[in-house]
């Protein structure tokens, strides 16, 4: 049940930036660089991070989190934890991977400074 609660609660950016920040250290660090680069806020890319684990995932991959979680000071965090570094570690050993988390690219803009 907690593996659901993580991922439900953590697919919002929201949620997602305050549990990323109370990880904190140099985990928080590179997951918020990692989403620099990417321009999204911290929030937002762990969110996606999530959101794409909960639809890739293997049976493996779900015992894990809930093995992370088990036990664990604070559960829900390293079920987080655990999630991200998953995720990552996937897209690292794809040659390919799909950056579908991307800040959208308006076609264009509606603010009138650009229309003149």
């Amino acid at each position: 049940m907690i593996v659901r609660e993580i991922v439900s609660t953590c697919s919002n950016p929201h949620v997602a930036r305050a549990a990323v920040l109370s990880i904190g250290g140099d985990f928080a660090r590179r997951l918020s660089r990692d989403a620099a680069k990417r321009n999204l806020t911290s929030g937002a890319f762990a969110a996606g991070l999530v959101r794409r684990f909960s639809r890739q995932a293997g049976h493996g991959d779900w015992e894990g989190v809930g093995h992370a979680a088990r036990g664990a000071d604070q559960p829900i965090l390293s079920g987080l934890r655990y999630i991200l570094e998953r995720v990552r570690e996937l897209d690292e050993a794809d040659p390919d991977p799909v950056e579908d988390w991307r800040a959208p690219t308006p076609l264009f803009s509606r603010c009138e400074a650009w229309r003149h």
